[in-house]
């Protein structure tokens, strides 16, 4: 199985996520977007897993140089079949990428939150790491699988997943972003970074056996979900 493994910025990695698939027996291809150029072809690929991004979806004075050519590379894994799953940033491209809208959400979310899981409980309740301030309204054929008071956290549409949180993240993950700006954000809206920080290590455990179950579960949806295309 080979898993193309998106990311936006250079201290980001698939983390708890990635080594779920290197578990399973996955081979890992990193695409830095946009300095790798082009997105890798899609033949051969088995599952993607883009990553988040600090930047929003529809911001294109930041991004517009390359968020489209994003987009239209999901519509095509979309239509060849391949199964996504979408992480923050990467679930509101899947979002907007089908049909759906990406906007601000009332407030932003930072910080270790328990879910409402819907429907059959597909997504576990958490705790899950949150660290975004965007919201995405549903695609059109997407079903919600949960929830804060917030915003929406997951949904399913065909083979894919999509969640706002981050499962993949550990504390050195966590540190490298709040190093590189996002302390700033984290303060603003009232976080103790010491606190965020040591409650991220001590939830390394669990949340790797969270994000494994995740995965499982994307698979799962790959195998058994729609295979055509949602367009």
């Amino acid at each position: 199985m080979r898993v193309a493994v998106i990311k936006h910025h250079d201290i980001d990695d698939a983390g708890f996520i990635g080594a779920a698939f290197v578990a399973r027996g996955a081979e890992l291809i990193t695409h830095l977007v946009p300095d790798d150029g082009p997105l890798p072809a899609l033949d051969g690929i088995d599952h993607v897993v883009v990553l988040g991004a600090a930047w929003s979806v529809y911001d294109h004075e930041k991004i517009g140089h390359w968020v489209d050519a994003e987009l239209d590379w999901l519509r095509a894994a979309d239509a060849a079949g391949v199964p996504v799953l979408g992480i923050c940033f990467g679930s509101q491209a899947l979002a907007a990428a089908l049909g759906g809208q990406v906007l601000a959400a009332p407030r932003m979310e930072i910080g270790w939150t328990m879910v409402e899981s819907l429907g059959s409980g597909e997504i576990e309740a958490g705790p899950w790491l949150e660290f975004h301030g965007d919201q995405w309204m549903l695609p059109p054929g997407a079903r919600l699988l949960a929830r804060t008071a917030v915003c929406a956290q997951a949904f399913t549409i065909a083979r894919h997943l999509a969640v706002q949180f981050h499962p993949e993240v550990d504390g050195a993950q966590l540190k490298r972003w709040l190093d590189a700006g996002g302390d700033a954000e984290a303060e603003r809206e009232g976080i103790d970074l010491a606190a965020l920080l040591a409650q991220t290590v001590a939830e390394e455990p669990e949340a790797s056996r969270r994000a494994d179950r995740l995965v499982a579960y994307a698979l799962r949806l790959a195998a058994d979900g729609a295979r055509q295309p949602t367009g």
